[in-house]
């Protein structure tokens, strides 16, 4: 792939002279809080996406027992609300963002605790590599979270979540946290102490209801901006994954590469995002595996759920097994490697870049605009 000229040449080219003259306008500058553009340009407007985020991986192996452990010393409820470790990228602290834009956290409920109801403006889900025994209650209807799930909490709904179990669980939180503090739309709200439903049925209302492929009620007849599904089950995303693959060896063209699977989770209401701010996709490679190196505009982060491979990112390989965690900051490099079948969940930010015209991918073919 093409290297485009270095920002830093950019701010240092056609600086003026260093004289007392230009340093008592520069005092002037700071007095009425001006910062002049040519000595800002590299940063402002960079040749290339140059985020302060860096490519990183985190070890499931090294996460969970840091979550097990604050289990055992830190308890869960009101105030704290959640027992979430966040993953604070090395190049954005001290914030704990996993990208500029994307939050990422370890939960950890322990058995029989309840985590209590609260809303937010920030959107959020789920998303379980192991374990069951948590329901969470969203807007008074409980959702079963087991391996494989994915679960929804959009934006501005009650939350709270219900370890009916006599075992421990943890799973990754996603949340759009930084945008929205970034852009100041945030709002917090606490709800009742005591869950809304404690009822733990196999399958939540919103699936009840929607959960029929082709098939929409007439009562939902209007467009969502997030998914009223608030469970996308582990079963159904194997079962295309699977039919995906064993159709490109019946010779049709039903992946995205060759021995590359993938699906997106879609709002059943319109056919878009699941939720505005936040893209949620499966992928699965076959053993043997390696996808085009790429790199695209805007953050992306990937759980492994099974298998056994490596991601390279700007040229530096990164072995991968079950629960790791990395992230793909904007315009860094990237492929994938599979050793055995590579199934990975994927979250990113590609709505907001899209919808703001900002999307760009390039490959070894060459760079492509959105779409």
């Amino acid at each position: 792939m093409s290297e485009a000229l270095d920002h830093t040449s950019v701010a240092h080219a056609m600086q003026p002279d260093d004289t007392p003259e230009l340093r008592e306008l520069y005092r002037g500058f700071a007095e009425q809080n001006l910062l002049p553009l040519w000595t800002q340009l590299g940063d402002l407007v960079p040749i290339h996406p140059k985020s302060k985020a860096i490519p990183h991986v985190w070890k499931w192996s090294n996460l969970l027992p840091l979550a097990q452990r604050s289990g055992d010393l830190v308890p869960v409820g009101r105030g704290g609300e959640r027992r979430a470790l966040g993953l604070s990228n090395p190049g954005l602290a001290p914030h704990a963002y996993i990208s500029p834009t994307l939050w990422a956290a370890i939960q950890y409920l322990g058995p029989h605790e309840t985590a209590p109801e609260h809303r937010h403006s920030q959107n959020a889900f789920r998303f379980v590599v192991e374990g069951e025994g948590v329901w969470t209650v969203v807007n008074g209807d409980p959702v079963r979270m087991s391996r494989g799930d994915l679960l929804l909490t959009p934006g501005g709904n009650f939350h709270g979540h219900q370890n009916v179990s006599d075992k421990p669980m943890a799973w990754l939180d996603g949340l759009d946290i930084p945008f929205c503090q970034q852009m100041d739309v945030g709002f917090f709200e606490f709800g009742p102490d005591q869950l809304t439903c404690l009822d733990t049925p196999e399958f939540s209302r919103g699936e009840r209801l929607w959960h029929h492929p082709g098939l929409r009620p007439l009562c939902g007849l209007k467009d969502t901006v997030s998914s009223p599904l608030g469970a996308y089950r582990w079963e159904h995303t194997n079962a295309a994954l699977t039919q995906q693959l064993l159709l490109e060896e019946e010779g049709y063209s039903a992946t995205i590469a060759p021995g590359h699977a993938a699906v997106r989770f879609v709002n059943p209401t319109n056919g878009s995002e699941a939720m505005p701010t936040i893209r949620l996709e499966f992928h699965r490679l076959r053993a043997g595996v390696e996808s085009a190196t790429r790199r695209d505009v805007g953050s992306t982060v990937f759980q492994v759920f099974e298998g056994r491979g490596s991601v390279i990112m700007s040229d530096v390989v990164h072995s991968l097994e079950k629960g790791d965690i990395f992230v793909v900051p904007s315009w860094i490099a990237w492929s994938l490697q599979a050793e055995a079948q590579l199934d990975l969940f994927r979250f990113s930010d590609a709505p907001i870049i899209e919808k703001l015209g900002f999307m760009r991918m390039e490959t070894a073919d060459g760079t492509f605009p959105a779409n």
